[in-house]
């Protein structure tokens, strides 16, 4: 209720700031024509006083001459902006949040908000906890209103994420810390599911490389720093193009890529299974979640797999 509120109040002020935008315009215009004749007199008259004083003289040609420069810089330097627009627009980047401050942290959630409801959100990220559980996250609020949701999580029972926990050294954050948060975002998405959402979830072991949220025709992207908090890197937002050369292209499809991977098991949020399928859906084999070392094994197996005959595969 609230938020459709200021939906409308931010509506009303949009509205009534370009009609005032137009009004003081036609104001200045009319402004400028009156006074033009009496500015074009007064302005003779300095000029004709310039003209008898040397120092004066040369004080204007100086004052013309900085103003020039200023203008000239000023001019290229807004070529170089548009061109540098131009770059940008055409690799789809329409947003720019270097830091998170409180003002970019609501900024940032509102715009989610407003880009993911109604719609089929997939997500990329290491435990999910700051983008999912976490009462301020940034999609806490927009799961209440999609309709369902494409999950990417660290498995963290993996080597590879107390690798990751091991490199970044924090003394308050160790590994159970880690799976505690995967935990917790696992219990919100059975919510989810619960509550009618089509809920999909896949643990992968890898390190986590970006923190990726795909909302519709925009997605949101963050790179995970070896030794620093994702919350400090800076975050884009890119737009899908008509054209489909932008860097939204580029990286839904390289979460596609990952979603179809035969490696990477899909988490079976009604029996806490990892379900390990080929690539043509069959499944192949289950495990339960907890075991550490399981996804090497199972991609062994895939491997082995995927040299047999496709009905051995779909057992």
């Amino acid at each position: 209720m609230f938020h459709e509120l200021s939906s409308t109040v931010r509506a009303l002020f949009h509205d009534a700031a370009g009609s005032l935008y137009h009004i003081v315009v036609v104001a200045l215009s009319a402004g400028i024509a009156l006074l033009l004749p009496a500015g074009a007199k007064q302005f003779l008259a300095f000029w004709f006083r310039v003209e008898q004083n040397k120092l004066a003289l040369i004080a204007v040609e100086m004052t013309v001459a900085v103003l020039l420069i200023l203008g000239l810089s000023y001019l290229h330097r807004s070529i170089r902006d548009r061109a540098l627009a131009a770059v940008a627009s055409g690799a789809g980047l329409v947003s720019f949040f270097p830091r998170r401050t409180r003002r970019a942290q609501r900024r940032i959630k509102e715009l989610k908000e407003e880009q993911g409801t109604g719609r089929t959100i997939m997500v990329m990220g290491s435990s999910g906890y700051g983008t999912l559980v976490d009462q301020v996250g940034d999609l806490s609020s927009v799961l209440d209103k999609c309709l369902g949701a494409k999950i990417f999580l660290v498995n963290p029972f993996s080597s590879e994420a107390a690798a990751r926990i091991e490199a970044v050294g924090h003394p308050e954050y160790r590994l159970a810390t880690f799976r505690e948060e995967v935990r917790q975002s696992i219990e919100l998405l059975k919510r989810l599911k619960a509550m009618g959402k089509a809920i999909k979830l896949k643990l992968y072991s890898d390190p986590p490389l970006v923190k990726m949220v795909i909302l519709g025709d925009y997605l949101w992207l963050q790179h995970y720093h070896t030794d620093l908090d994702v919350q400090t890197m800076p975050e884009y937002v890119l737009q899908h193009n008509r054209k489909d050369h932008g860097f939204y292209t580029l990286y839904a499809h390289y979460f596609e890529q990952r979603w179809a991977s035969a490696e990477i098991p899909e988490y079976d949020l009604e029996t806490d299974e990892l379900v390990y399928r080929t690539k043509a859906g069959g499944e192949i084999r289950r495990e339960r979640y907890g075991i550490e070392g399981g996804a090497d094994e199972a991609g062994a197996l895939i491997e082995s797999l995927a040299l047999t005959p496709e009905p051995a595969r779909l057992g």
